[in-house]
Protein backbone atom coordinates (compact mmCIF):
# COMPACT_ATOMS: atom_id res chain seq x y z
CA UNK A 1 0.00 0.00 0.00
CA UNK A 2 1.01 3.82 -0.85
CA UNK A 3 2.56 5.23 2.18
CA UNK A 4 1.31 8.94 0.82
CA UNK A 5 -1.96 10.11 0.85
CA UNK A 6 -2.44 10.43 -3.15
CA UNK A 7 -6.28 11.83 -2.78
CA UNK A 8 -6.68 9.89 0.40
CA UNK A 9 -5.93 12.71 2.45
CA UNK A 10 -8.42 15.78 1.17
CA UNK A 11 -10.93 14.42 4.00
CA UNK A 12 -10.39 13.56 7.82
CA UNK A 13 -13.74 11.10 6.90
CA UNK A 14 -11.87 9.09 4.44
CA UNK A 15 -10.22 5.84 5.42
CA UNK A 16 -7.04 4.94 2.81
CA UNK A 17 -6.81 1.60 1.58
CA UNK A 18 -4.68 0.30 4.47
CA UNK A 19 -7.13 2.07 6.65
CA UNK A 20 -5.35 4.93 8.07
CA UNK A 21 -6.83 9.03 8.19
CA UNK A 22 -3.89 10.76 6.95
CA UNK A 23 -5.13 14.06 8.60
CA UNK A 24 -4.80 12.74 11.83
CA UNK A 25 -1.01 11.50 11.42
CA UNK A 26 -0.52 14.89 9.83
CA UNK A 27 -1.91 16.47 13.33
CA UNK A 28 0.39 14.15 14.76
CA UNK A 29 3.48 15.79 12.89
CA UNK A 30 2.39 19.17 14.21
CA UNK A 31 2.63 17.55 17.69
CA UNK A 32 5.85 16.30 16.78
CA UNK A 33 7.57 19.32 15.52
CA UNK A 34 6.34 21.42 19.09
CA UNK A 35 8.29 21.80 22.09
CA UNK A 36 8.47 19.26 24.30
CA UNK A 37 5.65 19.37 27.21
CA UNK A 38 6.23 16.73 30.18
CA UNK A 39 3.90 15.64 32.89
CA UNK A 40 5.45 13.46 35.65
CA UNK A 41 2.69 12.19 38.15
CA UNK A 42 4.51 11.94 41.96
CA UNK A 43 3.87 10.59 45.67
CA UNK A 44 2.46 13.72 46.53
CA UNK A 45 1.07 15.30 43.04
CA UNK A 46 1.61 16.19 39.16
CA UNK A 47 4.45 18.43 38.09
CA UNK A 48 4.31 19.67 34.81
CA UNK A 49 6.62 21.50 32.92
CA UNK A 50 6.86 22.49 28.78
CA UNK A 51 9.90 23.95 26.24
CA UNK A 52 8.56 27.03 24.96
CA UNK A 53 10.51 28.14 22.50
CA UNK A 54 11.23 31.97 21.79
CA UNK A 55 10.18 32.53 17.82
CA UNK A 56 11.61 36.34 18.33
CA UNK A 57 14.01 38.20 20.70
CA UNK A 58 10.92 40.42 21.04
CA UNK A 59 8.61 38.46 22.51
CA UNK A 60 7.46 39.47 26.20
CA UNK A 61 8.25 36.93 28.58
CA UNK A 62 5.70 34.91 29.99
CA UNK A 63 3.41 35.42 27.21
CA UNK A 64 1.85 32.30 25.15
CA UNK A 65 1.49 30.22 28.22
CA UNK A 66 1.15 26.54 27.33
CA UNK A 67 -0.02 25.05 30.25
CA UNK A 68 -2.92 26.26 31.78
CA UNK A 69 -5.77 25.43 34.43
CA UNK A 70 -8.57 23.29 33.89
CA UNK A 71 -9.74 23.72 37.33
CA UNK A 72 -8.71 24.84 41.04
CA UNK A 73 -7.10 21.25 41.37
CA UNK A 74 -6.39 20.40 37.28
CA UNK A 75 -3.83 21.45 35.24
CA UNK A 76 -3.54 21.26 31.36
CA UNK A 77 -0.26 21.28 29.03
CA UNK A 78 -0.23 20.79 25.62
CA UNK A 79 2.52 20.67 22.54
CA UNK A 80 1.35 21.40 19.20
CA UNK A 81 -0.23 24.28 17.47
CA UNK A 82 -0.60 26.78 20.30
CA UNK A 83 -4.00 27.77 18.98
CA UNK A 84 -5.67 24.81 19.21
CA UNK A 85 -4.36 24.37 22.91
CA UNK A 86 -6.20 27.24 24.11
CA UNK A 87 -9.64 26.03 22.69
CA UNK A 88 -9.49 22.83 23.97
CA UNK A 89 -8.27 24.34 27.38
CA UNK A 90 -11.30 26.23 27.14
CA UNK A 91 -13.37 23.58 26.29
CA UNK A 92 -12.13 22.19 29.42
CA UNK A 93 -13.12 24.74 32.03
CA UNK A 94 -16.76 25.03 30.50
CA UNK A 95 -16.70 20.89 30.83
CA UNK A 96 -15.04 21.18 35.07
CA UNK A 97 -17.43 24.34 35.64
CA UNK A 98 -20.68 21.91 33.93
CA UNK A 99 -20.04 19.18 36.31
CA UNK A 100 -19.63 20.93 39.30
CA UNK A 101 -23.22 22.74 38.38
CA UNK A 102 -24.69 19.65 37.79
CA UNK A 103 -23.21 17.10 40.69
CA UNK A 104 -22.18 20.09 43.43
CA UNK A 105 -18.31 18.59 43.33
CA UNK A 106 -15.34 19.11 41.54
CA UNK A 107 -14.68 17.41 38.47
CA UNK A 108 -11.86 13.87 38.20
CA UNK A 109 -9.24 14.02 36.25
CA UNK A 110 -10.20 11.00 34.22
CA UNK A 111 -13.81 12.13 33.93
CA UNK A 112 -12.02 15.42 32.37
CA UNK A 113 -10.12 13.40 30.33
CA UNK A 114 -12.38 11.02 29.22
CA UNK A 115 -15.10 14.25 27.83
CA UNK A 116 -12.14 15.97 26.61
CA UNK A 117 -11.20 13.35 24.66
CA UNK A 118 -14.67 12.95 22.86
CA UNK A 119 -14.66 16.39 22.03
CA UNK A 120 -11.70 15.93 20.23
CA UNK A 121 -12.07 12.44 18.76
CA UNK A 122 -15.71 14.32 17.11
CA UNK A 123 -13.04 16.47 15.25
CA UNK A 124 -11.61 13.52 13.68
CA UNK A 125 -15.54 12.10 12.09
CA UNK A 126 -16.71 14.74 9.40
CA UNK A 127 -15.21 16.18 6.54
CA UNK A 128 -16.22 19.75 7.56
CA UNK A 129 -13.61 19.95 10.33
CA UNK A 130 -10.14 19.66 10.87
CA UNK A 131 -8.28 17.07 13.62
CA UNK A 132 -6.90 19.51 16.75
CA UNK A 133 -3.29 19.48 15.80
CA UNK A 134 -2.23 19.20 19.83
CA UNK A 135 -1.82 16.33 22.16
CA UNK A 136 -2.80 17.52 25.56
CA UNK A 137 -1.67 16.82 29.37
CA UNK A 138 -4.06 16.74 32.28
CA UNK A 139 -3.47 16.08 35.85
CA UNK A 140 -4.01 16.62 38.76
CA UNK A 141 -4.58 15.35 42.57
CA UNK A 142 -8.76 14.45 43.19
CA UNK A 143 -10.69 11.96 45.34
CA UNK A 144 -9.04 8.87 43.69
CA UNK A 145 -5.08 10.58 44.50
CA UNK A 146 -2.53 12.19 41.92
CA UNK A 147 -3.59 11.20 38.20
CA UNK A 148 -2.22 11.82 34.73
CA UNK A 149 -3.72 11.22 31.13
CA UNK A 150 -2.21 12.38 27.46
CA UNK A 151 -5.40 13.00 24.88
CA UNK A 152 -3.79 12.40 21.36
CA UNK A 153 -4.84 14.33 18.25
CA UNK A 154 -7.21 10.89 17.04
CA UNK A 155 -9.08 11.25 20.38
CA UNK A 156 -7.69 8.31 22.53
CA UNK A 157 -6.60 8.80 25.91
CA UNK A 158 -4.27 6.84 28.33
CA UNK A 159 -3.52 7.23 31.74
CA UNK A 160 0.11 7.29 32.81
CA UNK A 161 2.82 7.65 35.11
CA UNK A 162 4.97 10.20 33.33
CA UNK A 163 4.82 11.21 29.99
CA UNK A 164 6.38 13.53 27.29
CA UNK A 165 5.12 15.09 24.17
CA UNK A 166 6.53 17.13 21.43
CA UNK A 167 10.03 17.49 19.59
CA UNK A 168 12.30 15.24 21.82
CA UNK A 169 9.37 13.10 23.04
CA UNK A 170 12.19 9.59 23.01
CA UNK A 171 14.84 11.24 24.80
CA UNK A 172 12.42 12.44 27.57
CA UNK A 173 10.56 9.29 28.01
CA UNK A 174 13.83 7.52 28.30
CA UNK A 175 15.31 9.68 31.27
CA UNK A 176 11.51 9.49 32.95
CA UNK A 177 11.32 5.89 32.46
CA UNK A 178 14.48 6.00 34.57
CA UNK A 179 12.68 7.85 37.40
CA UNK A 180 9.48 5.27 37.33
CA UNK A 181 11.75 2.37 37.46
CA UNK A 182 13.53 3.86 40.66
CA UNK A 183 9.43 3.80 42.37
CA UNK A 184 8.46 0.14 40.66
CA UNK A 185 11.56 -1.35 42.28
CA UNK A 186 10.13 -0.44 45.80
CA UNK A 187 11.87 3.04 46.37
CA UNK A 188 9.80 5.93 47.73
CA UNK A 189 7.92 7.72 45.11
CA UNK A 190 9.40 10.99 44.03
CA UNK A 191 8.05 14.30 45.58
CA UNK A 192 6.70 17.35 43.85
CA UNK A 193 9.56 19.09 44.96
CA UNK A 194 12.72 16.76 43.45
CA UNK A 195 10.34 16.05 40.59
CA UNK A 196 10.57 19.89 39.75
CA UNK A 197 14.44 19.52 39.49
CA UNK A 198 13.76 16.11 37.24
CA UNK A 199 11.60 17.94 34.93
CA UNK A 200 13.84 20.98 34.64
CA UNK A 201 16.75 18.62 33.89
CA UNK A 202 15.10 16.57 31.40
CA UNK A 203 13.79 19.48 29.21
CA UNK A 204 17.18 21.17 28.88
CA UNK A 205 18.67 18.02 28.05
CA UNK A 206 16.41 17.45 25.29
CA UNK A 207 16.74 21.27 24.31
CA UNK A 208 20.52 20.66 23.87
CA UNK A 209 20.12 17.64 22.12
CA UNK A 210 17.62 18.89 19.28
CA UNK A 211 20.17 21.94 19.16
CA UNK A 212 16.92 24.51 18.68
CA UNK A 213 16.67 28.08 19.25
CA UNK A 214 16.69 29.76 22.62
CA UNK A 215 13.53 28.68 24.93
CA UNK A 216 11.72 29.53 28.01
CA UNK A 217 10.94 27.03 30.98
CA UNK A 218 7.60 26.99 31.68
CA UNK A 219 6.56 24.90 35.07
CA UNK A 220 3.33 24.15 37.27
CA UNK A 221 2.45 21.80 40.11
CA UNK A 222 -0.01 20.33 41.73
CA UNK A 223 0.72 18.95 45.24
CA UNK A 224 -1.51 17.66 47.90
CA UNK A 225 1.30 19.34 50.85
CA UNK A 226 3.21 21.93 48.95
CA UNK A 227 -0.02 24.05 47.01
CA UNK A 228 -2.55 22.22 49.06
CA UNK A 229 -4.06 20.59 46.58
CA UNK A 230 -4.54 23.50 43.66
CA UNK A 231 -2.91 23.97 40.59
CA UNK A 232 -0.43 27.07 40.69
CA UNK A 233 2.60 28.31 38.94
CA UNK A 234 6.08 26.62 40.50
CA UNK A 235 7.46 29.54 43.02
CA UNK A 236 10.29 31.55 41.23
CA UNK A 237 13.07 30.59 43.66
CA UNK A 238 11.95 26.98 43.20
CA UNK A 239 12.18 27.52 39.42
CA UNK A 240 15.42 29.24 39.39
CA UNK A 241 16.87 26.78 41.24
CA UNK A 242 15.69 23.84 39.06
CA UNK A 243 17.09 25.53 36.12
CA UNK A 244 20.59 26.29 37.76
CA UNK A 245 20.98 23.05 38.78
CA UNK A 246 19.85 21.73 35.19
CA UNK A 247 22.14 24.02 33.70
CA UNK A 248 25.14 22.65 35.89
CA UNK A 249 24.15 18.86 34.69
CA UNK A 250 24.36 19.79 31.38
CA UNK A 251 27.63 21.25 31.83
CA UNK A 252 28.73 18.47 33.42
CA UNK A 253 27.79 16.12 30.97
CA UNK A 254 29.28 17.93 28.28
CA UNK A 255 32.59 17.44 30.89
CA UNK A 256 32.54 13.90 30.90
CA UNK A 257 31.75 13.72 26.45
Amino acid sequence: MSSIGTGYDLSVSTYSPDGRLFQVEYANKAVEAAGVAIGLRCSDGVVFGVERLLHSKLLVKGANRRIQSADEHLGLASAGLLADGKHLASRARDEAYNFRDTYSAPITAQVLADRLSGYVQAYTCYGSVRPFGVSTLIGGVDKTGPRLFCIEPSGVYYGYRACAVGKGRALAKTELEKLVAKEADGQPGITCRDAIDEVARIIYLVHDDNKDKDFELEMTWVSSTDTAGRHAAVPADLLAAAEAKAKAALEEGMEED
